[in-house]
Parts: C-alpha cells; sequence; structure tokens
C-alpha cells in the first residue's frame, strides 16, 4: 500500500533533512518550504507548551503563504530534569551535554502542527519518548565528538547516526526521537482525508483474478 499526496497539497515547513527523509520512508509526497521564524523570539516556558507554539508558528508561516495547503509545522526538544538541551556550538557544550545524558534517561518531545489556513483547520500535539543512555567512557565521549555529528543536533545526538551506540533504550516513538512521530502525523493526516491508502496489485493477484 501506498501514501500519496500531490505537491504543493502538503508542505513541510522545515529545513531538517531528518524530518524530510522520514515522511519520504512513509511513503508520502509533498513539498518543503522551510518556515523562517525566528524561533529566539518564543518565550520559554513550559517544554511541551514551548514545543507546541513553535510548531504551531512554523506552520501558520507557511500557511500564509500557502493557504489552500495542507502544512506540518515540527519542533524537537531534548529535556532532562527540566532542563532543555539546545544544539552546541562547541566541542565544550557537546562534551557538557553528552556528560549529563550520560547513564540517564532523558526525554524527547516533538511538538507537531497541521494546519489548512483555507479550512480553518489547525490541530497540534506533543508526543513525548524516554531515552535512556549507555554508561559511556571519556573516550567514548571524545570520540563521537569529533566525529562533528553532535553539533546540529539537540541534546548533542543523533539516534539515527553514529549516537545509534549511546542509547541502551527508549520508550515510546523511534521516530519521534529522529524529529517527528510519523505515526502519529499520518494518522491526523488519514483522519482528515488528506492522504489516501492505495493498494498496488501485482501481476501475479490480476492473474488470480483472471483464474
Amino acid at each position: 500500500m501506498q501514501y500519496f499526496g500531490k505537491p504543493p497539497d502538503l508542505i513541510l515547513a522545515s529545513k531538517s533533512p531528518r524530518r524530510r527523509t522520514l515522511l519520504e520512508q512513509a511513503g508520502l509526497r509533498f513539498s518543503v518550504k522551510p518556515s523562517a521564524i525566528d524561533e529566539d523570539e518564543i518565550a520559554v516556558s513550559d517544554p511541551e507548551n514551548y514545543v507546541s507554539v513553535l510548531a504551531e508558528a512554523k506552520a501558520a508561516d507557511i500557511s500564509k503563504q500557502y493557504p489552500e495547503s495542507w502544512v506540518i509545522g515540527a519542533d524537537t526538544i531534548v529535556l532532562i530534569d527540566n532542563t532543555i538541551l539546545g544544539k552546541p556550538g562547541s566541542r565544550r557544550e557537546a562534551r557538557t551535554m553528552l556528560k549529563r545524558l550520560n547513564g540517564q534517561t532523558h526525554h524527547v518531545l516533538t511538538g507537531y502542527a497541521i494546519q489548512c489556513r483555507a479550512k480553518n483547520r489547525m490541530f497540534s500535539e506533543v508526543v513525548k519518548t524516554a531515552v535512556l543512555f549507555k554508561q559511556l567512557t571519556d573516550e567514548e565521549i571524545e570520540w563521537y565528538i569529533h566525529t562533528k555529528e553532535p553539533f546540529d543536533k539537540a541534546g548533542a545526538y543523533a539516534i539515527q547516526g553514529l549516537g545509534t551506540f549511546l542509547v541502551k533504550q527508549i520508550n515510546g516513538s523511534y521516530t519521534n526521537v529522529v524529529g517527528l512521530p510519523v505515526c502519529e502525523v499520518i494518522e491526523h493526516l488519514t483522519r482528515e482525508g488528506i492522504l489516501r491508502i492505495k493498494a498496488s496489485v501485482g501481476s501475479d493477484e490480476r492473474q488470480d483474478e483472471k483464474s
């Protein structure tokens, strides 16, 4: 079966290559129009409210330009001891983050919003996943930092990349940790009638029907 939509009916309001890949792997067809909102202008409040507000702002920003389209906005944060870990700007910051996560359970929160301005429809939700890090040695942390992978990732790691070795256990959505809870997004798009499921009938099945 195949999920499908026709660009520009569905738009991803994000420049994240990880979110793009996740939706492509799920069989969706869509356009990419990154939002230009300044995230620093969004006040940091309760973490769940924060990612929800950011996701809604990104979706709304692109919806103004493409009011007939359904737009997906998203934002992901790493949370430990009620502290948000952003993207490290230096090796020192990456080292500090990884040592803080070392051997501990933290949470990844992704807020996503789906909006169609012309239909006056907006839906948003926050999905949370618990992630347990293995007990890392100093040598493992230093090796990972020098791969340069941590530097554009919230919490200084990528579960879908080399950072997979850091994670001992997760409880919840894996794709949420990557950057978008694909199951929940597709469920909502399907409920709205934005996506349909098309079953491909193979040659063997067509032959069986004729028999």
